[in-house]
């Protein structure tokens, strides 16, 4: 893999030279390829905040010799395949079901940029492109990183600049990963909610012929005409089976006039 040397760097976004057709536009952003395995696979790591201050992260694994792997993040795609088409491009293409869904065209420009084309699928059917311009971050190495590369003296202001990079990504990438749960934490509430929003809305068009009292338990019942009843007594307590068509949940009313089923 010795063309993946040139590709092997930490990017930093040149957001007004980004062209967004579609998603959050970034204000600011980092993309960096390393290579792991022996050499054999690139880990991909990229993130950026938008200019709602929301932030992004994403970190993947590829195999640029053409042959198709499992992708771990099955929303976006259950297989990636990846090449190095020649020293200055390489093409990573994301599948779902067999059909490619998204494939993102590295390219290194003339003037040593980065530029990175996203085309992907719409859920409408549609299309989009989405085209991202990064520059490489000045390296602070003390030695040259590639055996073609410059003699480069160590120096004791290279050796602290050194040490100040390493100490800068290990606390952004610590910061970014707090950020990540913080987001999954967020989504998993939000889902809740929604959840709760929607056991709420059946239990309100419900029949009710009681006021039901905050912390209290009751049970919801589907009666045999299709609508849906809440009652004081629980299936056990029950015989025969009455009029309910099938017992639901057992659920209970929140201070904030949802409920939650228990």
């Amino acid at each position: 893999m010795v063309q993946a040397h040139n590709f092997l760097a930490s990017w930093q976004l040149f957001p007004e030279k980004c062209d967004f057709q579609f998603g959050l536009v970034p204000i600011s952003g980092n993309y960096k390829i390393e290579s792991t395995g022996n050499g054999t696979i690139l880990k991909i790591s990229h993130n950026w905040m938008s200019i709602t201050q929301q932030a992004y992260y994403s970190q993947f694994e590829i195999v640029p010799d053409g042959s198709r792997q499992p992708f771990a993040d099955l929303q976006i795609a259950d297989t990636i395949q990846a090449r190095i088409v020649d020293s200055a491009t390489l093409i990573a293409s994301f599948h779902k079901n067999d059909i490619q869904v998204l494939e993102v065209v590295h390219q290194i420009l003339g003037n040593g940029y980065l530029k990175i084309t996203q085309k992907g699928q719409l859920t409408d059917g549609g299309t989009f492109e989405n085209k991202e311009i990064y520059h490489k971050q000045l390296s602070v190495l003390p030695y040259a990183s590639s055996a073609a590369g410059a003699a480069i003296v160590p120096t004791k202001e290279g050796v602290i600049k050194h040490k100040a990079l390493a100490a800068m990504e290990e606390q952004t990438d610590m910061q970014l990963n707090q950020i990540k749960q913080q987001i999954e934490l967020l989504a998993k509430q939000a889902q809740e909610i929604q959840k709760r929003k929607e056991l709420s809305r059946i239990i309100y068009e419900a029949s009710l012929k009681f006021k039901p009292q905050i912390g209290q338990v009751y049970h919801l019942y589907e009666l045999k005409d299709g609508l849906h009843t809440l009652s004081l007594i629980a299936p056990s307590e029950w015989g025969g089976g009455g009029r309910f068509q099938q017992f639901l949940a057992s659920v209970k009313l929140l201070a904030d006039h949802t409920w939650v089923e228990v």
